[in-house]
């Protein structure tokens, strides 16, 4: 469920639209309210070679993943949509101190079908991308 309020709607992002991250301009003018992290529920996986994090939520043996907070209205929210990877959908994260925000989600089926590399022992998706891109 997006959270809204008199300006807008609330949405958690934690992947390769992050602050310094190359899709950052798909938030366009969304407001950047706080960090945050998810309750320990997921995993992370680096899908399309590492082309964007595939995220799920899991009943046992999750991380907690870093993110960012971002309100923005409506049409932005559209947009970010439209600009999001084949098969991510928007989904309910439960942050640590039990806000519940939409989030763009992978399903855990097509992350096990491909095989993408599990890399939920890097914390996060920034933390990946900048120890992935130390190897080229």
């Amino acid at each position: 469920m997006i959270q809204t309020n008199s300006d807008g709607k609330r949405i958690f992002i934690c992947g390769s639209a992050l602050r310094g991250q190359p899709d950052h301009k798909n938030l366009q003018n969304a407001k950047f309210i706080k960090s945050a992290k998810t309750q320990a529920l997921y995993r992370l996986h680096a899908a399309k070679n590492g082309w964007h994090p595939a995220i799920y939520r899991v009943k046992a043996g999750g991380i907690s993943i870093p993110g960012e907070v971002y309100e923005m209205t409506q049409k932005e929210y559209e947009y970010l949509l439209a600009n999001e990877p084949p098969d991510m959908y928007p989904g309910d994260v439960i942050l640590e101190d039990g806000e519940t925000l939409t989030a763009m989600l992978y399903p855990q089926e097509l992350a096990e079908k491909y095989n993408w590399p599990d890399i939920s022992h890097y914390g996060g998706w920034a933390e990946y991308k900048q120890d992935s891109n130390k190897l080229i």
